[in-house]
């Protein structure tokens, strides 16, 4: 690094000092955000240092955090993509392409999935031309079982795509042995939940293809970001394509010649020797990521441990301070495993004398933000309505997250003082029942 780079970036990190105020916490007036980011000097350091170096396209940074975030995972490939949706698309895609053979994926497959969730865990689905089957989840966990998925293997399945709840994993590990028991590909969604485990494992290494979301919101963040992680080489081929326009070339942006052959290829009805730079084998996009996302990541991932340890910290503090309040159901770990919490979950009983909304603004009231399950039961939303679709099972549980579900922060950002703020606002309201 150059001396002036340095100075740079240590006038950098002193900016970031004397942008931080910090006027202490003031119930009721200081925002109890439910998620955000947590970024410091280094991180601030990280994104101008990249800025600097003005590689403003996937670079070395790009290639870096995925060899980082692979070796994290065990994983043989991993491809940065601009959001965790893009990853999702790019994972159930990847098993629709020709690289598979008789495997491949076709339109009319079956895949199983929870109805309980983010949209984009299960839109890629519809968006190939394939059928999702909704299973339900079971309370107080808010994932699904094993038993539930294997009760929904149909002539017509093809694949399992899952997401672990607000970073409490679901029985990852039998559901990965259901889906090579029936010889079905397996997508585990694991944006909400890096840093979990599942009988000792990290989730995000179950899967024949994994993702992972860097929104700000996540346990890392990169502003926007994903990556779709896997062994299978094949698979990361046809990742890789889909994400870069679909075209087969493999050359980094800015490289030519990577492969040595390439005026020397014959693929489709093209003449020999069309240049590979322009040769598409997949319908593909334009997903790719940038350096200075990248370069954020990079300064993040130094901090996984103590965010992970933070949220868990946070998680706990609620869970005991919650302990017996009347009238909600709280949260529960996945028997065997040890999550890396998202949020913290709460439902109210239908048979109490209150409902989700009364509760909810009371807590927006005290500057104590909230959010809904996501989108509950997806088969009530209006983008679903009408959509080819099968249940198995029916969806009791998945309605009552609908109706009755909510969930507040426990991400680093929080203090003590702050998750106390909470437990005495939400003792303080259901009290008033008794």
């Amino acid at each position: 690094m150059s001396d002036h780079k340095a100075l740079v970036l240590d006038e950098v990190r002193k900016y970031h000092m004397e942008q931080q105020s910090d006027t202490g916490f003031v119930p009721g007036v200081t925002e109890i955000w439910p998620s955000g980011a947590v970024l410091d000097a280094d991180d601030r350091a990280a994104l101008v240092e990249a800025a600097l170096d003005l590689r403003i396209a996937a670079g070395e940074r790009s290639r870096k955090f995925e060899s980082r975030f692979a070796k994290l995972l065990g994983r043989r490939k991993a491809h940065l993509t601009n959001s965790g949706s893009s990853a999702n698309l790019l994972a159930l895609t990847a098993l629709t392409s020709h690289v598979r053979g008789e495997r491949a994926l076709r339109p009319g497959d079956e895949v199983i999935t929870v109805a309980a969730g983010f949209p984009t865990t299960v839109n890629p689905i519809v968006q190939n031309g394939l059928v999702p089957v909704f299973v339900d989840v079971e309370l107080p966990i808010y994932n699904t079982t094993a038993e539930r998925v294997a009760a929904a293997i149909g002539p017509k399945t093809r694949a399992i795509m899952i997401a672990h709840a607000l970073g409490n994993p679901f029985e990852v590990g039998e559901i990965a042995a259901l889906a090579k028991e029936h010889g079905l590909a397996f997508v585990e969604d694991n944006c909400d939940a890096v840093g979990a485990t599942y009988d000792g494992r990290l989730t995000g290494t179950f899967g024949d293809l994994t993702t992972v979301s860097f929104y700000p919101a996540h346990h890392l963040t990169m502003g926007e970001g994903g990556i779709v992680l896997t062994s299978d080489l094949k698979l990361a081929r046809a990742v890789e394509s889909l994400r870069d326009w679909g075209r087969d070339c493999w050359c980094e942006p800015g490289k030519n010649n990577t492969c040595l052959k390439r005026f020397d290829h014959q693929m489709g009805d093209l003449p020999h020797g069309y240049d590979h730079k322009y040769t598409f084998s997949h319908i593909g996009y334009n997903l790719k990521t940038t350096d200075l996302q990248a370069g954020l990541g990079l300064s993040q991932l130094d901090k996984l441990e103590g965010f992970v340890a933070a949220r868990r910290h946070n998680w706990q503090r609620l869970r005991e301070g919650l302990d017996g309040v009347p009238f909600l159901m709280l949260a529960e770990p996945t028997p065997r495993s040890e999550p890396s919490w998202f949020g913290f979950v709460i439902t109210v009983d239908p048979k109490a004398p209150f409902g989700r909304a009364a509760l909810v603004d009371f807590l927006e009231s005290r500057k104590i933000g909230t959010r809904l399950l996501f989108a509950g039961n997806l088969t009530r939303q209006p983008a679903w309505i009408g959509r080819p679709h099968r249940v198995v099972g029916g969806l009791a549980n998945s309605d009552l997250i609908t109706e009755q579900t909510f969930w507040v922060g426990v991400y680093p950002g929080l203090t003590d003082e702050m998750i106390d703020y909470v437990i005495a606002s939400v003792r303080e309201f259901t009290g008033s029942y008794r």
